[in-house]
C-alpha cells in the first residue's frame, strides 16, 4: 500500500493522460470512422475507391508505423506536431479503419428495403443514410464497435515510446526507483488500465441489452 501512497501522483497523471488519450482519440475514430463508412457505401465510385485506400492502408500498417509518420515524418515536410496531439491523431487515423468496417457490416446488415423506401419518399441518399440507414445499423454493432474502442485503448500504450507520459511509460520509471515492488509496479499499472476497460465494457454490454430491446 506504501507504494501506491508514495507514487499516487504519477500513477494519477499518466491515468489521467491515457484517458485524455482514449477519450480524443475514440471520438476522432468514432467520426472519421462513420464518414469512412458512409463512403465506402456511396453511390459515388471515387469515393468508395478513396474510403476503400484508406481502410486498407491503416489496417494493414502497424500502428507503430503509424506514429513514426505522424510524428517524425511530417516535420520532414514542414508540418510539426507535438507528441500528445501526434499520439490522438496516430491511434484516431489508425482505429478508423477498423470502426468503418464494423460501422458498414451494420449498414450492410440494414434491409435494403429500408433504404429504397426512403428513397421512393423522396430523401436524397445522405439524408436515408442519417435518418434511416445509420441509426439502425449502429444498434447492430454496437458489441463489435465497443470491442474496437477497447482495444484502442490498450492500443495507446505504443505512445510511450513516443514521449507520451500514459500509463505504460511509468513502467521503467517505477521499476527503477523501486526495484524491489515490481509485483505492485505492474498491479498498478494494470489497475489503471482496467479502470478505462472494465466501465468501458459495462457500458458496452448495458447499451447492448438496451438496443436490443428497442430492435
Amino acid at each position: 500500500m506504501q507504494f501506491f501512497i508514495d507514487n499516487f501522483d504519477i500513477l494519477r497523471d499518466a491515468f489521467l493522460t491515457t484517458l485524455s488519450l482514449s477519450l480524443l482519440a475514440g471520438l476522432l475514430a468514432l467520426v472519421l470512422g462513420t464518414l469512412l463508412a458512409a463512403m465506402r457505401v456511396s453511390p459515388v465510385a471515387p469515393l468508395r475507391g478513396l474510403a476503400t485506400f484508406y481502410v486498407e492502408v491503416f489496417r494493414n500498417t502497424p500502428l507503430t508505423v503509424v506514429f513514426f509518420f505522424i510524428i517524425f515524418g511530417l516535420p520532414q515536410i514542414d508540418f510539426v506536431i507535438d507528441f500528445f496531439p501526434g499520439a490522438v491523431l496516430s491511434v484516431g487515423l489508425y482505429t478508423a479503419a477498423f470502426v468503418c468496417e464494423a460501422v458498414r457490416s451494420g449498414i450492410n446488415a440494414v434491409s435494403p428495403g429500408q433504404a429504397e423506401a426512403s428513397r421512393a419518399l423522396g430523401l436524397t441518399f445522405g439524408q436515408s443514410l442519417r435518418e434511416v440507414v445509420l441509426p439502425q445499423a449502429f444498434r447492430t454493432v454496437v458489441p463489435p464497435l465497443g470491442n474496437v474502442l477497447i482495444a484502442m485503448v490498450k492500443n495507446t500504450s505504443i505512445a510511450a515510446g513516443f514521449s507520451v507520459s500514459e500509463l505504460s511509460s511509468t513502467l521503467p520509471r517505477l521499476v527503477n526507483a523501486n526495484a524491489g515492488d515490481l509485483l505492485f509496479v505492474l498491479l498498478g499499472v494494470v489497475i489503471g488500465y482496467m479502470l478505462i476497460t472494465l466501465p468501458a465494457a459495462y457500458a458496452v454490454h448495458r447499451l447492448e441489452r438496451k438496443v436490443a430491446i428497442l430492435r
